[in-house]
């Protein structure tokens, strides 16, 4: 599995722990919070699809980084793994030359910007990193444990052997 693959693995191991913690303590606890935290992760899905349209050549229809209505954890859910499957199709089926196609466009604020594929792709996994810990602390403030999103956690229970290294 090359690098860009494996990171693309563990975002979608990462938002699924996440995102189940949420689903799971949705019914129970701080609504306000938590409808903060889907605010949050649903600005990084926004920004995933939007970064989807630039890589596949496709027009978006966002004029934010956020949508007014507040999707239910549900629908965020399902919206977010359909983008993690998206991307780890993307990277997997991706030349390295392909990835160093530099593709200009347009943000929604109006201003032009142009970068190439692999930074489009780092830019998707730094940017979801951020929040996911955003939110995680945001749970922590209201007693709920957020996951341990870690790379080196994922890839050792990804290849257990690593620990015998």
């Amino acid at each position: 599995m090359n690098t860009l693959s494996s990171l693309f693995a563990y975002k979608t191991w990462a938002d699924t722990e996440l995102l189940e913690l949420i689903e799971q303590a949705s019914s129970t606890k701080s609504p306000n919070e938590l409808r903060s935290a889907i605010r949050r992760l649903n600005h990084v899905n926004v920004s995933e699809r939007i970064f989807r349209a630039h890589l596949s050549g496709e027009r978006h229809s966002f004029a934010a980084t956020n949508t007014e209505e507040t999707p239910s954890i549900s629908e965020l859910k399902a919206d977010l793994l359909e983008n993690d499957e998206w991307f780890e199709h993307y990277v997997s089926s991706s030349s390295s030359l392909q990835l160093q196609e530099v593709i200009p466009f347009t943000f929604t604020d109006g201003d032009k910007g142009a970068m190439s594929c692999e930074e489009m792709l780092l830019h998707v996994i730094t940017h979801g990193g951020y929040h996911r810990g955003n939110v995680g602390e945001m749970l922590d403030a209201i007693g709920i444990d957020a996951p341990r999103d870690l790379y080196t956690r994922f890839l050792h229970q990804l290849q257990p052997a690593r620990r015998e290294a």
